[in-house]
């Protein structure tokens, strides 16, 4: 694999943890462990490999209506783990933010957010995004009202409104948009992921289960990019012409 076919971005979403648990007869809150240790090796890889931003799905806004006892654990999991995996994060030199509503997370969880976003802010490898609290749907109201907040404090006139501006509002401002989008467990939708960023992401669709992903998965997905034409509206024709 050449290191030019690296995406510059690579979000995942990472589905099936509960499935794969119940497929071997054990608690749901067993499968989210297996796939928290699954994330870790991604993680270190994606770095090791040249990826620049990498962007996990950890939960979303919806999941929240999860029985109370898999919420409660899940939050548990991601307190522990970042206030575990802070230190390790800096000494590979990844940066690490969350998206998504941090205020409605638990004070422990919300805190260890902070903690590993202060502990990383100087890193310059990586930069791994987990989203926490999040909906597609959601980020782009919130961009909508920081815009028209601007707007009625008189910072800015409705005619500077564009994607640029929209995209500056969003969680992801300053970050390149996905250039390959890997879901797994085989289900074909974004399921309210970066609704304005995956605008012309490629998208890779694996029957893998999450817990069962591994790095070379992931090598291949990318290889699988690789073999693509990305066009942005263009015909192949005009790409050609553009490359010669």
């Amino acid at each position: 694999m050449m290191e030019n076919n690296i995406p510059t971005h690579i979000a995942i979403i990472m589905d099936g943890n509960g499935r794969w648990a119940e497929s071997r007869g054990d608690s749901r809150i067993s499968g989210h462990k297996k796939g928290v240790s699954v994330a870790k090796n991604i993680v270190t890889y994606s770095s090791e490999i040249g990826v620049q931003y990498l962007t996990l799905y950890t939960f979303s806004k919806e999941n929240w209506n999860r029985p109370a006892y898999e919420v409660n654990m899940l939050m548990g999991f991601i307190e522990k783990h970042l206030t575990k995996e802070g230190g390790g994060l800096k000494e590979n030199n990844i940066r690490f933010r969350m998206i998504g509503n941090v205020d409605d997370l638990p004070a422990k969880a919300r805190r260890a957010v902070k903690n590993v976003e202060e502990l990383t802010k100087d890193c310059t490898g990586m930069l791994l995004q987990l989203a926490i609290s999040y909906s597609g749907r959601d980020e782009i109201v919130m961009a909508a009202k920081k815009i028209a907040e601007r707007v009625v404090n008189g910072e800015m006139d409705i005619e500077d409104i564009n994607e640029e501006s929209l995209s500056a509002s969003l969680y992801t401002s300053g970050v390149p948009d996905p250039d390959l989008l890997i879901r797994t467990s085989g289900e074909s939708r974004i399921s309210n992921f970066l609704l304005w960023q995956l605008a012309y992401t490629e998208l890779y669709v694996t029957d893998i289960l999450w817990p069962d992903f591994t790095s070379e998965d992931l090598i291949r997905a990318i290889e699988d990019y690789a073999s693509r034409q990305r066009r942005f509206g263009l015909t192949g024709g005009q790409l050609v012409g553009v490359a010669g």
